[in-house]
């Protein structure tokens, strides 16, 4: 049986017996809000979105060796573009070194989105979600320096909105320090997809289109047959995620690493 339910303090007895509260309602973003689980009785809190002042953001893959049980309580999983750029940019920072780059990313419709013209604070995003390709802001670039801080202030981007029910695409434009050509770009991709990134990233071949990735567990899927490079330091890379079962399966991972990693319990 589930309830949904708009007052933690009416759920304490029920957070008192939880080990990890995953904070999926949208209503307690800030740190000051998603508090109220751990006053509750919960151990730990993972926001399933970008936070505010969360006590770390962590994206799978590219920091969580940050990650400090004994002091980060409430969590964030960013978002999942996030997921998906982060370690796109984690790789060309390693291996071709990250000057700058703009993201965009192409996004199906989410549900702040209307389905018909409606009142909406952003006003693009006041149109009906799919008659439209709707350009509107993302915070998903700039996050990624939360968990690279050396990229932090080197990064932007927006989103468009499309009128797809599910499945994005980051199309990412970078200046590298190194010359590289398609080919080695692509072939660091492989890499990490079967070292260090193995079941975050892949690396798809194949002529695919967005309705083929529906249902695909990666955080990021590079198409390899759109990698480009200009003039030996400009490079573009195209990397596809199922925004909601890409990052579902990123929640339930980051569950797990702080499940695997929690405190020894004071409780009675």
């Amino acid at each position: 049986m589930a309830r949904v339910v708009f007052d933690t303090g009416a759920i304490t007895q029920l957070l008192h017996h939880l080990d990890i509260v995953i904070e999926s309602t949208g209503m307690f973003r800030d740190r000051k809000g998603a508090a109220k689980h751990l006053a509750a009785g919960a151990r730990k809190v993972i926001i399933s979105a970008p936070g505010k002042n969360e006590d770390l953001t962590v994206v799978l893959g590219v920091n969580q060796d940050k990650y400090d049980p004994d002091e980060h309580d409430v969590i964030s999983n960013a978002s999942c573009t996030t997921n998906c750029l982060a370690p796109v940019v984690k790789i060309l920072a390693e291996t071709v070194g990250f000057r700058h780059g703009l993201m965009t990313t192409i996004h199906a419709y989410t549900n702040d989105q209307s389905i018909l013209d409606l009142p909406h604070k952003d006003l693009r995003r006041a149109r009906a979600a799919a008659l439209s390709m709707i350009p509107t802001t993302t915070g998903a670039a700039r996050a990624t320096g939360l968990v690279l801080p050396e990229v932090a202030g080197h990064i932007d981007g927006m989103s468009i909105r499309v009128p797809t029910a599910d499945v994005s695409l980051v199309d990412l434009v970078a200046e590298v320090d190194q010359n590289t050509t398609e080919e080695e770009i692509n072939a660091a991709f492989r890499e990490a997809a079967s070292g260090s990134l193995k079941g975050i990233l892949s690396v798809s071949d194949e002529p695919l289109v967005s309705i083929d990735y529906t249902g695909n567990p990666h955080s990021s899927v590079v198409d390899s047959l759109s990698t480009a490079v200009m003039d030996g330091r400009m490079v573009k890379v195209l990397a596809w995620y199922d925004n909601e079962w890409g990052y579902s399966n990123r929640v339930i991972d980051l569950v797990s690493f702080v499940g695997e990693r929690l405190p020894a319990s004071t409780r009675d």
